[in-house]
């Protein structure tokens, strides 16, 4: 998979590029909406004898606009294009999203940014916006494109639940809800980090645990603990995990830690990646009165996510 970072005014394209099926969004969660946009943009491709691609921007445009402060994503930038490669995107643009870019027109949109790059369909949720102020709507990109290109709009779509969306997602995370998050996405809501040091505290209870140190800005579900896949080297194994911070050991500046036990497995993890992926919720975080009490709840913790994994763990 190709990835063309792009910043408005653009260098002129090749003329002689491959035409283009292009699928426009942030993606942040890359969730079955947007599997629903990027597949649509990759039937799209196949009728058009074009390149299925996708246009995503960086920063996130609520960020440059000062409607949001963001800093966590549901997928950090890799965890993004990964999804993208794992559903066969071949092309990614990348477009700088600066005060620059959002002040083009909706047609400057189309003429300095769709046109140039050889877009023969293009592709966009319900409630997509494009242009100064956002004036643009997903709509007017069929008026738009008229004898340049191909415009699909995919509907919102609908759970029983409630809708697929990335604030429905942050919710559920932020809610400790990974069962909610997993409809969602399609998959399990998963980090991934380095394996650190810690202050050996776990091992000295007997349950010796991987304290993740994350590399990329992710959005940190609920703390608490969780049944979790944790995966090293291509080797995975189930185990439990703890966000949290520890409120059990006093701290003058306790700190949020997200530490994994790996089930009936041991050994020398530091330096390694480990991607964690998220399936049930067991508890929330609490003080215990003293390491006694601590030490007997994480072993009902052990023995709840054993029984829960042979009922349910596919």
């Amino acid at each position: 998979m190709e990835t063309i970072h792009l910043t408005y005014p653009m260098i002129d394209q090749p003329t002689d590029q491959e035409p283009i099926s292009l699928a426009i969004g942030f993606f942040d969660g890359v969730h079955l909406g947007h599997q629903a946009v990027i597949r649509k943009a990759m039937d799209l491709a196949r009728e058009l004898k074009a390149v299925p691609a996708v246009m995503t921007f960086d920063p996130h445009p609520r960020e440059v606009l000062g409607q949001e402060a963001i800093h966590r994503y549901l997928t950090p930038f890799p965890d993004k294009l990964e999804q993208f490669a794992r559903l066969g995107v071949r092309k990614v643009y990348v477009v700088r999203f600066d005060r620059n870019f959002a002040s083009l027109s909706k047609e400057e949109f189309v003429t300095d940014i769709l046109l140039p790059l050889g877009v023969k369909g293009v592709v966009t949720g319900y409630n997509f916006t494009f242009g100064h102020k956002a004036e643009g709507k997903a709509e007017d990109l069929t008026e738009l494109g008229k004898g340049h290109f191909v415009t699909e709009i995919v509907s919102l779509i609908q759970q029983d639940q409630g809708v697929i969306s990335s604030t429905r997602l942050r919710r559920a995370l932020a809610e400790g809800d990974v069962k909610t998050a997993r409809d969602i996405l399609g998959r399990p809501y998963s980090l991934e980090g380095e394996v650190v040091q810690g202050d050996q505290r776990g091992r000295l209870m007997g349950f010796p645990t991987a304290n993740l140190d994350l590399k990329a800005p992710y959005f940190v579900p609920a703390r608490g603990v969780y049944v979790v896949k944790a995966t090293m080297d291509e080797v995975s194994s189930f185990g439990i995990m703890n966000i949290g911070v520890r409120p059990t050991f006093r701290s003058d500046q306790p700190s949020e830690r997200l530490e994994v036990h790996l089930l009936g497995q041991s050994g020398n993890y530091y330096g390694k990646k480990c991607r964690v992926e998220f399936y049930h919720f067991l508890r929330e975080e609490k003080r215990f009165p003293s390491v006694e009490a601590l030490i007997q709840q994480i072993e009902k913790d052990r023995q709840e996510a054993e029984q829960w994994l042979k009922l349910f763990a596919q």
